[in-house]
């Protein structure tokens, strides 16, 4: 989306990302519903099916949102274009079980009768480590996980069950190693290399549009320490760090032999 969007500041753009958590965890189901377009996309986490239009995300909200308190604690922000990306972390209380969660939340934002809506929130998270943590409650997570299993079947019915457990499949940690070798190859300079781990035809841009080259994404890469490694649906988010700033690349890799097929640069220095 770089270049595509004029009419806003960087800080109207944030301002309009950082609005659905302030809303989420103040438990305000209209404002939160209302921030999104009205053919406004949810997925959470990537990977789990989608639910795209005011209806759809106001059951969303119902069965993940309403029925706990969720704190979102920011770390970084990164800014390309209209697309903001989010680095953090949620403290889930659900019941008994305080839950610590990983994440990066993807917000790309447009304008909608000259106000800014968000288009799509794309949540980076890894659902398996979750369920993980929750297990580890023991008896004292399964009224919480009960009153979830309910809510899922009442809001979603047994086809949107399935399709947010769909968020168990992906790359995980296999991914997450072959992204952070494809990393060390690129700040090594190996260009050759780096070029071995793409598919044929992949795309990689600043953004979702801005063509980059590997010559390109080589100097970008140049010199960063890589932060959180996320494994959600078959993409990998990692943030960069270097001189104080911070980039968020995530890749899209093939599911069976794991080569890039995308990848996507988000840098406030578009």
């Amino acid at each position: 989306m770089v270049g595509t969007f004029m009419t806003f500041t960087r800080s109207d753009v944030l301002a309009t990302a950082e609005r659905s958590p302030a809303a989420a965890g103040a438990h305000d189901r209209g404002g939160w519903v209302g921030l999104f377009a009205a053919d406004g996309r949810v997925e959470d986490p990537v990977g789990s099916a989608p639910h795209q239009g005011h209806g759809a995300i106001g059951l969303f909200y119902d069965t993940f949102i309403g029925p706990r308190d969720i704190t979102y604690r920011p770390d970084a922000d990164v800014v390309t274009g209209s697309t903001v990306v989010r680095d953090g972390e949620l403290d889930i209380v659900m019941g008994a079980v305080d839950l610590r969660v990983p994440v990066y939340i993807r917000y790309d934002v447009r304008d909608a009768d000259g106000e800014l809506k968000i288009a799509a929130l794309s949540a980076f998270w890894e659902l398996p480590a979750m369920v993980g943590q929750f297990l580890k409650g023991g008896f004292a997570g399964v009224p919480a996980g009960l009153a979830l299993s309910k809510s899922l079947l009442v809001n979603q019915g047994a086809v949107g069950v399935l399709g947010y457990l769909g968020g168990l499949r992906g790359t995980g940690a296999r991914g997450k190693r072959r992204i952070g070798q494809f990393l060390d190859d690129a700040r090594a300079g190996d260009e050759v290399a780096v070029r071995r781990w793409l598919s044929k035809g992949a795309r990689l841009t600043i953004g979702d549009d801005l063509p980059l080259s590997t010559t390109e994404l080589l100097s970008r890469v140049a010199g960063t320490r890589s932060r959180k490694f996320i494994a959600s649906g078959y993409s990998v988010a990692v943030g960069l760090d270097r001189d104080g700033k911070r980039d968020v690349l995530i890749a899209d890799v093939a599911a069976k032999s794991i080569a890039i097929d995308r990848i996507r640069y988000f840098t406030d220095d578009a």
